[in-house]
């Protein structure tokens, strides 16, 4: 079976993502496709990134991704195909690459170079379909396109540690459907800068010292349910994708308010981190 995921800005109210998956019939009529999401923000590399890399690995190693997030074909903007921890992904060299994969390294890129065999008006349809095809068929990376080793980057929005080691400066990379503000600080990094130290999270007004690894730890249990006033609790939690995110205990957007809301942040806005 072959399974091809597709993440795009598309949105559901055109007939693009019916297209995108119209082509992939066409190409593989057995194919498996499943949308990872069609609501990222038009060009928002940063969230279409956070959600594809949390939704990958749950996938069969093998699995297609295609990436329709800033993918028109430019002298810019060329057109990769990657193999990474068993998976395969096809995208534009638009820095999206080397948010997905964070610091590791890709098994192979290649810059495709199909494009002068097909008559390309839509990228997704006409060459990313293809592409897959052949990727679901065993075809070797090298007959689509050539091998490259440097890739484009996105680095500003990585989180900065100050010179006396004792800072992060973070970022919101993404807002949930509760509110919940994600940033771009990892359990993983927040662990190597601090050691273990006492710390204090700051956000605008509000801060944290302490880091939850589930919402519901932030709830006393000993104390008996009616008495609780559990809504409403603000948190700072590592959450399933490895990421210090910042919450609101049960959050309602249209009722309670979320983190976003309530604490007044938004996207790319600044964490910062103080450790003693």
């Amino acid at each position: 079976m072959t399974l091809v995921t597709l993440t795009t800005d598309f949105g559901n109210k055109d007939s693009s993502v019916a297209m995108v998956k119209g082509a992939l019939y066409n190409e593989l009529p057995d194919a498996t496709v499943v949308d990872i999401s069609h609501q990222i923000s038009p060009y928002n590399l940063t969230q279409a990134a956070y959600i594809l890399k949390t939704a990958f690995l749950y996938f069969t190693k093998g699995s297609i991704h295609i990436i329709g997030v800033d993918s028109e074909y430019t002298r810019e903007n060329i057109h990769l195909a990657m193999t990474f921890e068993g998976h395969y992904f096809i995208g534009a060299d638009n820095g999206i690459f080397s948010l997905v994969i964070g610091n590791k390294k890709p098994d192979k890129i290649v810059a495709i170079n199909i494009h002068r065999n097909l008559n390309s008006t839509f990228p997704l349809t006409d060459v990313f379909v293809k592409v897959a095809g052949h990727l679901a068929r065993k075809g070797n990376l090298d007959v689509i396109g050539k091998t490259i080793d440097t890739f484009k980057e996105l680095t500003d929005i990585r989180p900065v540690v100050n010179p006396n080691r004792n800072q992060i400066l973070g970022s919101i990379i993404y807002i949930d459907n509760y509110g919940n503000v994600i940033t771009n600080i990892t359990e993983k990094f927040f662990h190597e800068i601090g050691k273990s130290r006492p710390f204090t999270i700051y956000a605008r007004s509000v801060k944290f010292d302490k880091v939850y690894h589930s919402y519901s730890e932030v709830i006393d249990f000993n104390i008996p349910a009616i008495k609780r006033k559990d809504d409403g609790k603000k948190l700072a939690l590592f959450n399933a994708a490895g990421h210090l995110e910042l919450a609101i205990y049960r959050s309602n957007p249209e009722t309670l308010g979320g983190a976003n809301t309530l604490f007044g942040l938004d996207y790319r806005d600044t964490i910062t981190i103080e450790f003693e």
